[in-house]
């Protein structure tokens, strides 16, 4: 599998490394002509999403990656890149890509210093390690997406057609998880 990394800004090392670990051949997303190279996969990393959307306008990768999200490609987005696919951004009018039918509220579980691990259910697999760094919550999914893991009664990983997309970060948990 060719898992193209978004490698822009934002935990894009962490990322690559995760899909490696799982046998993937990796390449950095950084400039359209990467692009060229094909991917079976985009991996979306944590970072500052506002700052990713704007260089993903300033580098001319926004509107390729969107007609291709849109076409079905298959994305792996971590709590940055779930805040670029959501359609609305609470108490911003700013929507990205809007390929994902949520709803999320940024920093949601508190500043950098606010991070911190848990364990959960995902997908119906029990004891997944879970790790929230100034994550977003989903405060609102459409009910044609699936709920993928819960935390504290808000929803925390959902999938919809081609999307799967965390609030938390599971390239960073030991042992990882095979979520597609």
């Amino acid at each position: 599998m060719k898992v193209g990394v978004l490698s822009v800004q934002g935990a894009f090392a962490e990322m690559e490394a995760y899909w490696r670990s799982q046998g993937a051949n990796v390449f950095e997303i950084r400039q359209r002509s990467d692009l060229e190279r094909g991917l079976d996969l985009l991996a979306l990393p944590g970072g500052e999403s506002t700052v990713q959307g704007k260089l993903l306008k300033d580098l001319g990768l926004f509107a390729s990656l969107k007609e291709r999200i849109d076409g079905g490609l298959p994305v792996f987005a971590v709590c940055a890149g779930l805040i670029l696919l959501a359609e609305k951004i609470e108490d911003d009018p700013t929507v990205w890509f809007g390929s994902l039918p949520v709803a999320v509220r940024r920093n949601a579980y508190g500043r950098q210093l606010g991070s911190f691990r848990t364990v959960g259910d995902f997908d119906g697999t029990p004891g997944v390690p879970m790790t929230f760094i100034r994550a977003p919550a989903i405060t609102a999914v459409s009910p044609e997406a699936k709920v993928l893991s819960v935390f504290n009664g808000q929803p925390t990983a959902v999938r919809w057609r081609n999307v799967t997309a965390f609030t938390w970060h599971p390239e960073l948990n030991a042992g990882g998880l095979r979520p597609i």
